[in-house]
C-alpha cells in the first residue's frame, strides 16, 4: 500500500546476535532512508528474545555502528526483554478469546505429517492441526499454536511497496503456528506484532527474507485488534554459496577498526548501490545528503510508490 498521509513511525528490529554486517546495514538503510524521505520517525528496538543466541555486547556494538555510519535513531533503544509483560498481556487476550491451544508435537512429528500428505520431502513444513481439539493421551504441550482461520478467511493479500501483490492462505501454507516457544521463549511473530502495534509503527521496512511472515502478522494484528502498518520488503544480500548473508552464514562485522573514509567505501556506498541508489558522495555526511533524494527517486521506480 502506499505511504499513508498520518505521521510516519518506521524502526529497525535487529538481534544481538553478533555485529552488524553488510546484510543487516542495507536493512538498516532501507529503513532509516524511508523515514527520512517521508519526514517520519525512525525507533531502534533490540530483538533479544532469542536468548541462547544473543552474544554478550553485541547490542552496544549495533547500537555504535549505526552512529558510525551516521544513522541516529529517534528517541530511546528499546530492548524486547524489557517488555515481557506486553507478550503475557497479549497471550491471556488470545486465551481468553479463544485462539491458542496446546500443541505436544515434535517437529520430526510435523514433518512426517506433512510426507505422509504428499507434501515435498524439503518443502516448507505446514501444521496438520494434530492438536487443535486438544493433546493426544500421554502427550505433553511443547508449545502453545495460535489458530488460524479456514477457507476464505485463511487468505489474506497485501502490496509490498517493493515486491508488489503478495496472497498467502494461512490454512493451507502455514497452518496453526507458535506464539510461545517449548523452551519458554516468546514466538518472533507474536513479539513484533505486539511491539509494532506498541510503538505505532505504520511502516515496516526490512529485509525479504521476512516477507512470507507477514500474513501471519497481519492476522495476528486483527485478532489483537491492533492497525495493519504498510510493507516494504528490499532484497536480501547474499554469499557467494547463493545463502542470505547472516551471523549463521558467516558474515563479518564491516566496520571493525575501519576509518570513516573506508567505512564509506567499504559499507555505505556498496549498500547503496545494492539497493539501487546512486550516491556518488567522498565523505558520510555526503552520502546522507545524496542518498535521502536518491532513494525517493529509488521509490519511484517500485510497484507500489508514494
Amino acid at each position: 500500500m502506499p505511504v499513508p498521509t498520518a505521521p510516519y513511525i518506521g524502526r529497525f528490529a535487529p538481534s544481538p546476535s553478533g555485529p552488524l554486517h553488510m546484510g543487516s546495514l542495507v536493512a538498516a538503510m532501507a529503513s532509516y532512508l524511508d523515514a527520512k524521505v517521508h519526514r517520519g520517525t525512525w525507533l531502534l528496538r533490540i530483538e533479544d528474545l532469542d536468548y541462547d543466541r544473543n552474544v554478550k555486547g553485541a547490542d552496544a556494538g549495533i547500537l555504535a555502528s549505526l552512529q558510525r555510519c551516521g544513522m541516529q535513531w529517534d528517541g530511546e533503544a528499546t530492548w524486547q526483554s524489557r517488555r515481557l509483560p506486553l507478550y503475557q498481556a497479549a497471550l491471556k487476550q488470545l486465551q481468553d478469546d479463544g485462539f491458542v491451544y496446546a500443541c505436544g508435537c515434535s517437529r520430526k512429528e510435523i514433518q512426517d505429517s506433512n510426507l505422509q500428505a504428499g507434501a515435498p520431502k524439503n518443502g516448507a513444513a505446514v501444521y496438520p492441526g494434530t492438536c487443535r481439539h486438544g493433546l493426544a493421551p500421554g502427550k505433553a504441550a511443547r508449545a502453545l499454536r495460535l489458530r488460524v482461520p479456514q477457507g476464505a478467511d485463511a487468505v489474506y493479500a497485501f502490496a509490498d511497496r517493493w515486491a508488489g501483490p503478495q496472497r498467502q492462505d494461512l490454512a493451507n501454507d502455514v497452518g496453526d503456528f507458535i506464539v510461545l516457544r517449548g523452551d519458554g521463549y516468546w514466538a518472533y511473530q507474536l513479539a513484533v506484532v505486539v511491539d509494532d502495534g506498541a510503538q505505532g509503527i505504520t511502516q515496516v521496512v526490512r529485509g525479504a527474507d521476512l516477507l512470507d511472515s507477514t500474513p501471519r502478522q497481519l492476522y495476528l494484528q486483527d485478532v489483537l485488534g491492533l492497525p495493519h502498518p504498510g510493507f516494504l520488503h528490499v532484497p536480501v544480500v547474499t554469499n557467494d554459496s547463493g545463502e542470505k548473508l547472516s551471523k549463521q552464514t558467516g558474515a563479518l562485522a564491516f566496520d571493525t577498526g575501519t576509518q570513516a573514509t573506508e567505512l564509506l567505501t567499504s559499507a555505505l556506498l556498496p549498500a547503496a548501490r545494492f539497493l539501487g541508489l546512486d550516491v556518488r558522495a567522498e565523505n558520510v555526511e555526503d552520502f546522507w545528503r545524496q542518498a535521502v533524494p536518491a532513494w525517493a527517486q529509488r521509490l519511484s521506480q517500485l510497484p507500489i510508490h508514494a
